[in-house]
């Protein structure tokens, strides 16, 4: 049973959010040195956005999905502290580009499909936004996903928007979980180094007392979108065309029907 969230006074209600940004700016702590140098060459693969982006979104978009606006009670899971930066094909930081995430509560549920379900945890805010200054840094607190009908693979969506450009997405899975190798998703996504390219290990954080972990994941957009063999979109700021990829989505791992993504 996952420890209860405690927020130093600083960061109790009325000052949350300054404790965030101050949080968020420290989100070098958390990134891994020389982890663009060893992935230079490859651009992070596109994944599809699937059916679960909110289509209204909460009152609380900011970057800490543990807490909804300024409630004390936490979501119930693993706390995982996401950083990394947003980079060009060249290495140069995005400024000024909006970082959204989503995923699933400790439940299994996703925001957009809770008027679906009879179980979900409300105090898990289910989306956030983050937007990335001079070093294309970003920083999130959320939950370390987990699995759910349709997806054998836990993952986090990602979703970049910047200024003139057609909004890009991709996930991010947990490096080493067993769900990977039957994911219809993640099999999707093309050779071992392109799925490398949206794997990172989540590891204990040191010196935290609630089991929290931490994972890098720095976001290289390639310059161009280019076409894999089967024509579809990978790689670059463009994304796929509607629907995901050309004649539908990409097969699940549940009989061959399209997943829940």
């Amino acid at each position: 049973m996952p420890n209860p969230l405690h927020f130093p006074p600083a960061a109790r209600p009325g000052a949350r959010r300054r404790f965030l940004q101050q949080l968020g700016w420290g989100a070098a702590l958390f990134t891994v040195r020389g982890a663009f140098a060893e992935q230079l060459a490859r651009p992070t693969a596109w994944t599809t956005e699937g059916p679960f982006y909110p289509p209204k979104l909460p009152l609380d978009t900011d970057n800490d999905l543990i807490i909804v606006n300024d409630a004390i009670t936490p979501a119930i899971g693993e706390i995982a502290h996401l950083t990394g930066r947003l980079l060009d094909a060249k290495g140069e930081p995005v400024r000024h580009a909006t970082i959204e995430i989503w995923a699933v509560d400790g439940t299994g549920v996703y925001l957009a499909d809770r008027a679906n379900q009879s179980k979900f945890d409300a105090n898990f805010q289910g989306f956030g936004r983050f937007l990335t200054g001079s070093t294309g840094e970003y920083y999130f607190r959320t939950l370390k996903p987990v699995v759910y009908p349709g997806r054998s693979a836990p993952h986090i969506h990602f979703k970049i928007k910047t200024k003139g450009q057609p909004a890009w997405t991709t996930q991010l899975f947990i490096k080493g979980h067993p769900g990977n190798e039957r994911d219809g998703v993640y099999q999707e996504i093309g050779d071992a180094q392109a799925r490398a390219t949206v794997t990172r290990e989540f590891t204990p954080l040191k010196g935290s007392t609630l089991g929290e972990q931490a994972a890098q994941f720095d976001i290289i957009l390639g310059a161009t979108a280019r076409e894999d063999e089967q024509g579809n979109l990978r790689g670059g700021r463009r994304g796929p065309p509607p629907g995901g990829r050309r004649g539908g989505p990409p097969p699940g791992d549940n009989g061959g029907n399209p997943p829940r993504q």
